[in-house]
């Protein structure tokens, strides 16, 4: 005769008849009662990853994997990250560096709270923990959203992770060094295809002459409208300053990796890493402010002004010799130091035309100054089809940007309700009678005449 099962008052005893199955007749009731545990456990955990994954805000993955955005739709992070991308890669065709980027950066989109007016439009934390460094970005998405300071806060963020990428082990309460102000204005300033005329009409017209100690001592922030445009514009003027050195953009990209052991004298240390400014760094920063603010080359030139500018800055002169750059055959061929020299000399002066040259023909620029460039490192593989292909294109270009102007002109002509006068001369012309000439006497005149008489017209 079976046993009853006796109550199990407590845990150690419910386990305890868990455990014993089969002890004091249980073989028939403990099988369901551990059934029924199982199945509740299951449930419950379907539940709990459920309301996990309810909890866990969408989020989206820049291509580069370093931008993680976090709020807002999908449409909306897209931008972000397109944007983000945009701006690291700008920054690395300026520094002329491959992206090694190791620390990811958090983008938090926050929608703009009515009853929270004191919540900045963007703020950059940057924080050690226990597994490494942490970046978080938040930017406060408004109806009135300046796009010019989301990226210069992307930009912002960027250099700081290039800043301490090889900082590994940051002791706690040492406080960050962050990008200078003149850095992220140059940069930005330096963008192919940004407008630079508020730049250098601000420099044009500026009563004030700064000194370089002066200009990289100044708080941006504190600054009016009027200031703050002139100080832009003297960033401008110091980066292209030192991007155009020798090795410039090499030393820019070592001064970034330097600035944690950053002193307080920042003319000494850009004297550090820049030799344009060992010297008389003072006498070099004003002539950089002259030669910017006396530059009148800022004004977009029309498609044909830039075919004819670019074919004469390809035809560069090699320096010390009569002859001119030929990138066909520098494809194929070890380039010499005199020859790489002018290579280095081209990609600069490409690098600037980029912004002034028609939009249709700044994409051709733009791929000329980076075969330039790599030519000059001795990089040739690929080159020789890229400079092919380069040819056709720009060719397709010319012709359809002939029929461009032949439909414009046409167009102009024919079509428009109020006519300019271009072409008054022209139609004045063609609409006066035709003087009739006397006619000729010759045999064969006289036949063709006859003809005409007989058949008419």
């Amino acid at each position: 005769m079976a046993r009853p099962l006796r109550a199990a008052t407590s845990a150690s005893d419910r386990f305890a008849l868990i455990q014993a199955g089969e002890d004091a007749g249980a073989g028939i009731i403990m099988p369901q009662f551990t059934s029924m545990i199982r199945h509740a456990i299951f449930i419950l955990s379907i539940l709990l990853c459920q309301s996990l994954q309810a909890a866990s805000p969408e989020r989206s993955v820049s291509p580069s994997h370093q931008f993680i955005i976090y709020g807002g739709d999908a449409t909306l992070r897209g931008a972000v990250s397109e944007l983000a991308e945009r701006t690291k890669a700008n920054l690395l065709a300026l520094l002329r560096q491959p992206d090694r980027w190791k620390t990811a950066i958090v983008i938090n989109l926050q929608p703009e709270q009515a009853n929270l007016p004191e919540i900045p439009p963007a703020e950059l934390r940057l924080s050690q923990t226990g597994s490494g460094m942490k970046l978080q970005l938040d930017l406060t998405i408004a109806q009135n959203l300046d796009a010019s300071l989301m990226e210069r806060e992307l930009l912002r963020a960027i250099l700081l992770e290039m800043i301490y990428r090889k900082e590994s082990d940051i002791a706690p309460g040492v406080a960050f060094v962050e990008p200078p102000a003149w850095l992220l204005d140059g940069v930005l300033a330096l963008t192919p295809g940004r407008d630079r005329a508020p730049l250098v009409e601000a420099l044009s017209v500026s009563q004030k002459t700064m000194s370089l100690e002066e200009f990289l001592r100044q708080r941006p922030e504190l600054l009016d409208s009027a200031a703050r445009m002139l100080y832009r514009a003297c960033s401008f003027a110091l980066v292209q300053l030192l991007v155009e050195g020798i090795e410039g953009r090499n030393r820019l990209a070592r001064y970034i990796d330097s600035l944690p052991n950053a002193s307080d004298d920042p003319v000494a240390d850009l004297k550090a890493q820049f030799p344009r400014l060992a010297g008389n760094a003072e006498k070099t920063w004003q002539s950089a402010l002259t030669q910017t603010s006396s530059a009148q080359n800022y004004q977009l030139l029309t498609f044909i002004e830039s075919e004819r500018r670019l074919d004469d800055l390809l035809r560069a002169k090699i320096p010390n010799t009569e002859k001119s750059l030929d990138l066909s055959d520098l494809a194929r061929r070890k380039a010499s130091a005199a020859e790489k020299a002018a290579l280095n000399q081209l990609d600069q002066v490409l690098f600037l035309f980029v912004s002034q040259a028609n939009p249709v023909l700044r994409p051709v620029a733009r791929e000329y100054q980076q075969m330039a460039g790599l030519l000059a490192r001795g990089k040739r593989r690929g080159i020789a089809k890229r400079l092919t292909r380069l040819q056709t294109t720009r060719e397709q270009l010319t012709a359809r940007m002939s029929d461009v102007d032949d439909y414009m002109n046409w167009f102009e002509a024919t079509q428009l309700p109020a006519r300019s006068g271009v072409f008054a001369d022209y139609l004045r012309a063609a609409s006066q009678p035709q003087a009739t000439s006397p006619r000729r006497r010759d045999p064969i005149s006289v036949y063709l005449d006859t003809l005409e008489d007989q058949f008419g017209d």
